[in-house]
């Protein structure tokens, strides 16, 4: 049986126009002005809505432990939430344990993933240095098709590794054709800061800010960017979220860096004085970079406007209020850093960017599908609308308005970071490979039918991102 999406339009990176798809085994087989449904045709009637490419998530901490607790969503509620966000696809975070070799700790997260509504695939988080870890590189990208890693240059004592282990593993990654994810902060000195507060007794939420200025970020981007440089890598530089880093990004790439921006919506529309709100409310906004002061937010958007900034991830790194959150009401320390976003990240970049006039249908379209699936080894698979594509499709009516509320997420949340927030448009219906996965709002898909994602190498799509 075919699927036949009629009276559309369709929305691309490059394009906007008119008319008809044609789906058959999971992929898109035919476009065309009009196609007559044949007899046993399932067909779709999508007039006044955009046919937009299914959203890809490369920013995911679905199932994941942090900070003496771990993440509120697994792969059944984080990828419900994904698919009724318009999210066909995510690439989520591994976490190693100590000792753990990365192909073995990429066994148990595969494991994990079985129970994904949507397909998915990993970055490989390296958090210790052995001369192990560059042997697993190759067999990660040939054989697993992980063809990213990250690395923290914060969280001292868990994640952060030091310079000279980020240089040799960065230069081995860009030898074997793996992009490297930095999450760029200076863990030493936001310790320093930190200790120096609380030591001041100053231990609300607000001061998780204060203990991460710009600086700290702005100096990790411009080192890690250096490193890069120097080893000669892809590097990618995770949820930027201030315009001194984002300008430490732009310098880099007029050098010749092969640097790539993310940011995130949150940065996009909320700013530190959420972090300032009564009664530990500011506790439901810590995240790691801080939300910034709101003057930021504009030159985010320029960069994305201009293509500095390549892709919107959501970094969804959900942690429940009461009982999570709650755990660092007297010590802002305590507090786990994660925000949700998965959901409304969607919602949230076309009512702020196309429906104000910030960007173009088309730039929303680059930044939410085309360019990570570019960057990240999945195009020409995912990411667009096009024959031979795999059909990953989001029903987008621009007329309905809708409220954001935790009343209505699937995220396995007390909370939700817009509350109460009126957005332009809303998902009608979500296709992942031609099958719907969300009728009329309601997740209908279910769990375990998500497949994994093998990636190509940066060496095999470096043209492809660029063009």
């Amino acid at each position: 049986m075919k699927t036949i999406i009629q009276n559309g339009t369709i929305v691309t990176a490059t394009d906007i126009y008119k008319a008809d798809l044609k789906i058959e085994q999971g992929a898109i087989t035919a476009i065309s002005n009009h196609f007559i449904p044949e007899k046993d045709d399932h067909v779709i009637d999508a007039s006044g809505q955009y046919i937009l490419p299914g959203g890809i998530d490369v920013h995911t901490h679905l199932a994941w432990p942090f900070q003496s607790t771990g993440t509120a969503d697994d792969f059944v509620t984080g990828t419900q939430a994904a698919a009724a966000g318009g999210i066909t696809s995510i690439i989520n975070f591994t976490n190693p344990k100590k000792g753990q070799t990365l192909l073995d700790n990429l066994q148990e997260w595969k494991k994990k993933g079985e129970s994904s509504l949507i397909d998915y695939g990993f970055h490989s988080i390296i958090s210790e240095y052995t001369d192990h870890v560059l042997e697993e590189l190759p067999i990660l990208a040939e054989r697993e098709g992980v063809t990213s890693i990250k690395l923290f240059m914060a969280y001292k004592g868990e994640l952060m590794v030091n310079d000279r282990e980020m240089y040799k593993i960065m230069k081995k990654a860009g030898e074997v054709g793996i992009i490297t994810s930095i999450h760029a902060e200076n863990g030493d000195l936001i310790d320093e800061l930190v200790e120096e507060s609380l030591a001041k007794g100053n231990t609300d939420p607000i001061f998780h800010a204060y203990t991460r200025p710009t600086i700290t970020e702005s100096e990790a981007t411009g080192r890690a960017l250096a490193i890069a440089e120097a080893a000669n890598a892809h590097v990618y530089i995770v949820h930027v979220s201030c315009a001194d880093a984002l300008e430490k990004v732009e310098r880099a790439k007029k050098r010749g860096v092969q640097a790539f921006a993310e940011t995130c919506p949150h940065y996009l529309v909320l700013d530190e004085s959420y972090l300032a709100l009564p009664d530990f409310e500011g506790g439901k906004y810590v995240c790691s970079p801080p939300l910034r002061e709101k003057w930021n937010q504009d030159h985010l958007w320029r960069g994305i406007s201009s293509g500095l900034v390549s892709t919107i991830g959501s970094d969804h790194c959900p942690f429940r209020f009461e009982g999570q959150k709650t755990l660092g009401r007297d010590n802002f320390a305590k507090i786990p850093n994660g925000c949700p976003g998965i959901e409304d990240m969607f919602s949230i970049l076309y009512h702020y960017g196309v429906q104000e006039g910030r960007i173009s249908l088309q730039k929303f379209v680059e930044v939410m599908s085309t360019g990570p699936a570019k960057l990240f080894g999945l195009y020409p698979k995912k990411g667009s609308i096009s024959v031979g594509f795999d059909a990953d499709l989001v029903l987008f009516n621009p007329k309905i308005r809708r409220e954001i509320t935790k009343v209505k997420q699937y995220q396995n949340l007390d909370y939700n970071l817009y509350e109460g927030t009126v957005v332009q448009g809303a998902i009608t219906r979500v296709l992942s490979r031609g099958e719907e996965i969300v009728r009329d709002g309601i997740v209908v898909g279910q769990k375990g039918r998500g497949q994994y994602l093998f990636r190509k190498k940066v060496a095999n799509i470096e043209k492809t991102v660029t063009s």
